[in-house]
């Protein structure tokens, strides 16, 4: 299994993000772009690209997924 460290190496192309299809409810703000890792996910805000990006392993990345969807995050 890969760990955050080795995530942090890999580099992305910038043709490697791909928006959330739910990202903006309409508004086109909100952008969440996403880009495959060997062994994990990248993360970034689309409105500030170079304001880095938080890497996931695919377990992080499924237990994150899991909380978003149960509404651990809501505010």
């Amino acid at each position: 299994m890969r760990d955050n460290a080795e995530l942090k190496n890999q580099i992305v192309s910038e043709n490697a993000w791909k928006k959330s299809s739910r990202s903006g409810g309409g508004s086109g703000g909100d952008c969440v772009e996403v880009a495959k890792l060997a062994g994990g996910r990248a993360i970034r805000d689309s409105k500030n690209k170079g304001g880095g990006d938080l890497r996931l392993t695919e377990d992080r990345m499924a237990a994150f997924l899991q909380g978003v969807k149960a509404g651990a995050f809501d505010l």
